[in-house]
């Protein structure tokens, strides 16, 4: 009936709002547990929660449970989601992590703190110009093809250092090193391969650059060893925010 699946959803709302305490929980305990294996301080790793698909209300739950760093792929959903939030203190840490086109680039360079995915010099070129001299550089990562999938994104390791060289002399960006989506294994030594390969770039990176410190990679599945190969920045979703309930109908 009717009031049944009333009473269902309602339910189903009742419990997903009070599950973010515990799964925030759950997720910093499995970084501190891969922290102390990697013998690194946790407060070296920064979790981003993904908040694609989920509305302003449950950015705020997390938000209210001392979560800073909210990630989002979708341009207009995440525009009026930062929008509704910007009035919170401490002020919340938005990281584009979707592909990025140069036609969507400017409410990017206006609304985001961070850019994870920048794999070409025309995207770099374009947030440079399009961001506020008035606001604080935006932090970018430059997105590394690891593997050979023609699905996803990034700049091949042999092109990193000439992109890297050009982007770093643009205002208004500082780059802070690099972004991967590695290749889905279920073996953690398999998963490490991966992140090891972008952390070997990024220690060559520093060579010539030696102020970048930043390794984005890492998601539910596969945290704990991209935190044994020295990541910074994990990007968690689904583990964080659940399923996304359906609307009533």
């Amino acid at each position: 009936s009717g009031s049944a699946s009333m009473a269902r959803y309602s339910m189903a709302t009742v419990s997903s709002t009070s599950d973010p305490a515990r799964r925030l929980a759950a997720i910093r305990s499995q970084i501190a547990a891969a922290a102390i294996q990697a013998e690194r301080p946790s407060d070296s790793i920064t979790l981003v929660a993904v908040s694609k698909t989920q509305p302003a209300a449950a950015i705020a739950a997390l938000a209210d449970l001392g979560q800073r760093d909210f990630g989002e792929n979708y341009l207009q959903e995440a525009i009026g989601k930062i929008q509704s939030l910007a009035d919170r203190s401490p002020r919340l840490v938005w990281h584009f992590i979707g592909q990025l086109q140069s036609n969507k680039t400017r409410p990017v360079a206006e609304h985001f703190d961070w850019v994870h995915t920048v794999d070409r010099y025309k995207i770099a070129e374009r947030l440079s110009q399009q961001r506020s001299p008035h606001a604080p550089p935006l932090q970018v990562c430059l997105q590394v093809k690891l593997g050979d999938e023609a699905t996803k994104a990034g700049v091949t390791p042999a092109e990193l250092p000439a992109l890297l060289r050009a982007v770093a002399a643009l205002p208004r960006l500082q780059i802070r090193g690099l972004m991967a989506l590695p290749p889905a294994e279920r073996d953690e030594n398999a998963q490490r391969h991966w992140f090891a390969e972008l952390r070997q770039l990024l220690v060559t990176c520093r060579q010539e650059f030696p102020g970048l410190d930043t390794l984005s990679m890492g998601m539910s599945a596969d945290l704990t060893a991209a935190i044994l190969e020295g990541s910074t920045l994990i990007r968690v979703g689904t583990a964080l925010f659940g399923e996304r309930l359906q609307s009533p109908s």
